[in-house]
């Protein structure tokens, strides 16, 4: 019976063809969404976890907490608390960073963007551990001061003309000279960002004790809990204050994911939204079909059709439409995704779509899932039809 169920339905849908095909555009609508937004919060949080593997496990980050309301002090980070950290052994380097929004002057252009600062005799360690190469020219050695590292955007796109290996650039109103450049990182705070000598930034910054951030990289990640509940300990002693927080990379990670989590549940609920318009066009299709179709009912039903035939008929007919629509709309979301990806690359941010086949078997199993729960109503109501009453039906 179920196979003639499914060739009375086909035949039903291809004698209504427009009302099919616009009670099917919106279970496509919904599902293309759903699969969409899915695909690219989950490839945003795979992209984002990716940049921490690259970052690194085996470090430690210690900064400011800030101003944590009115009549409480936010006391910075300074050369002591890297003092402080440095003596406590389990750490391959401690090293302190400067950031700074700054300006950049090259050949009479100004521009704009984000430099850090590191101390000279770490930049080798520190790009090596963070698997960051050159693309041009070497890395700043120990003892060198007025010099840069320049991101790949800088390079060719912040000015009108490339900056080079070798070439003059003003910062802050004093003359550096570009060293290396970096290759493509991927996103676009990374590839403008400009790196100099800690001990430029405090001159020209005139900042001779402020610390950014404290960098701990850990010789054994087996270490990194104790270490942890060492730094905080130490600096609290020598502070007399909490006003800091020492994270590790996959605390942070674990931070973003929970954000990413509840953006998920919120895009895939605008999805449902537009799923729950397509179930309500299906279901009104299919009470349209019922009255179209209570003569045919009725015959079906006098030569011998029983209620649960009737019930069958119709809900392989809502679950079919619920089906083509899923598949419509996962080609189109799974479409969508991946175009935004390149398109990421040119927004600044480099998002690798992957295409996970659970979201696409869950958009086709939850479009015809809702198919049928949309027909059950019109089909029962269906099956409950008196055959005499719908024989005299005009």
């Amino acid at each position: 019976m179920l196979h003639d169920s499914f060739w009375l339905t086909v035949n039903s849908i291809r004698h209504r063809k427009l009302r099919s095909w616009l009670t099917v555009i919106g279970i496509v609508i919904g599902v293309a969404a759903i699969i969409s937004l899915l695909t690219l919060s989950r490839s945003l949080e795979s992209t984002i976890g990716e940049q921490f593997e690259q970052f690194g496990a085996n470090r430690i980050l210690i900064s400011a907490k800030g101003f944590q309301g009115p009549g409480t002090a936010s006391q910075g980070l300074t050369t002591d608390d890297v003092k402080t950290i440095e003596k406590i052994s389990g750490f391959a380097y401690v090293l302190p960073a400067l950031f700074r929004s700054t300006e950049i002057v090259y050949r009479q252009e100004t521009g704009f963007t984000l430099l850090s600062a590191l101390p000279a005799e770490q930049f080798k360690a520190f790009y090596e551990d963070m698997g960051v190469n050159l693309q041009e020219g070497r890395m700043v050695k120990d003892g060198e001061k007025y010099v840069a590292l320049i991101g790949s955007r800088v390079a060719t796109e912040m000015f009108s003309k490339e900056i080079g290996v070798g070439s003059k650039i003003m910062i802050n109103k004093k003359e550096f000279r570009v060293l290396g450049i970096i290759e493509e990182i991927g996103n676009a705070q990374d590839d403008n960002q400009i790196a100099i000598p800690l001990e430029a930034a405090r001159d020209i910054f005139q900042e001779p004790e402020r610390v950014d951030t404290i960098i701990a990289q850990v010789k054994s990640s087996a270490n990194i809990p104790a270490l942890q509940e060492k730094v905080e300990r130490e600096l609290e002693r020598q502070r007399g204050d909490t006003n800091f927080q020492v994270l590790t990379a996959n605390q942070i990670l674990e931070q973003i994911n929970q954000v990413l989590g509840v953006l998920q549940v919120v895009l895939v609920g605008i999805g449902a939204i537009s799923l729950l318009v397509g179930a309500i066009g299906i279901m009104n299709s299919l009470y349209t079909s019922v009255l179209e179709r209570t003569k045919d009912i009725g015959i079906m039903k006098a030569i011998g059709a029983r209620n649960r035939d009737i019930l069958e008929i119709f809900l392989v007919e809502s679950g079919l439409i619920g089906l083509v629509g899923g598949v419509l709309g996962t080609a189109l979301g799974t479409g969508i995704a991946l175009a935004i990806g390149p398109l990421s690359k040119h927004a600044g941010f480099l998002l690798i779509i992957n295409i996970e086949v659970s979201v696409l078997l869950f958009g086709l199993a939850f479009a015809f899932i809702l198919g049928v729960l949309s027909g059950i109503l019109p089909a029962w109501q269906a099956s409950k039809l008196k055959p005499v009453e719908a024989l005299r039906y005009e």
